[in-house]
């Protein structure tokens, strides 16, 4: 479980759709204000998934080959499937002109409620659900475990944490510092949401066929 969680983790900290909706809330006006909101419903939304998952199975991972671990790894598979039918999907829209979503521009003006919505909406649902398919295996009862789950909520956070602390503690470099990261990434946001797919979903592919046989 352990290898897969960072796995899932880097893949969500790297998603480049999240962290232009941070960079943009942080040039707003009380940006930092609005970046801690957008970073602790972030948080908040990976530490709830995992919660209810645990709560349906009690912190105790069904026995191998039992239904619900089956049905477990069936999800991941297909999951898994459905990352790289995105991925190849994304990459053959990579040549076509694309606007920006009008949107992502209004974030610099949102509130701190909004941000806390967008961090909601923004999460790259197939990966978290990807973990959540995993943290059904998760077994309370050894302390490795609960590392690993806190590892994974402070790993999918990361890039995001990140850039706020900087936005707070560097205040003045952060902004020119955060506009040339913010180009870097709409320049290349399409291949790296194609590599992070494509990768993760092969990935999960192959482990829950591995499990199944």
């Amino acid at each position: 479980m352990t290898l897969d969680m960072i796995l899932i983790g880097l893949a969500i900290t790297l998603h480049p759709l999240p962290a232009m909706a941070l960079i943009l809330l942080l040039s707003g006006d009380r940006g930092v204000r609005k970046g801690l909101v957008f970073v602790l419903a972030w948080l908040a939304c990976l530490v709830l998934v995992i919660a209810c998952v645990l709560l349906f199975t009690g912190g105790d991972p069904p026995k191998k080959h039992s239904v619900p671990s089956t049905a477990a790894v069936a999800a991941k598979l297909a999951i898994g499937v459905g990352l790289i039918l995105y991925g190849a999907y994304k990459h053959r829209k990579e040549s076509r002109p694309r606007e920006e979503p009008a949107w992502l521009g209004r974030l610099r003006n949102a509130s701190s409620w909004s941000g806390a919505g967008m961090a909601v909406l923004l999460q790259p649902w197939g990966m978290v659900a990807a973990g959540a398919a995993t943290v059904v295996n998760a077994d309370l009862s050894q302390g490795l475990t609960w590392l690993t789950l806190m590892f994974y909520c402070l790993l999918s956070t990361s890039t995001l944490l990140a850039m706020e602390l900087y936005a707070t503690f560097r205040p003045a470099r952060a902004n020119a510092r955060l506009q040339e990261l913010m180009r870097a990434i709409t320049t290349h946001q399409d291949q790296a949401v194609v590599v992070l797919s494509l990768a993760l979903g092969f990935w999960l592919t192959g482990r829950a066929i591995f499990e199944l046989t």
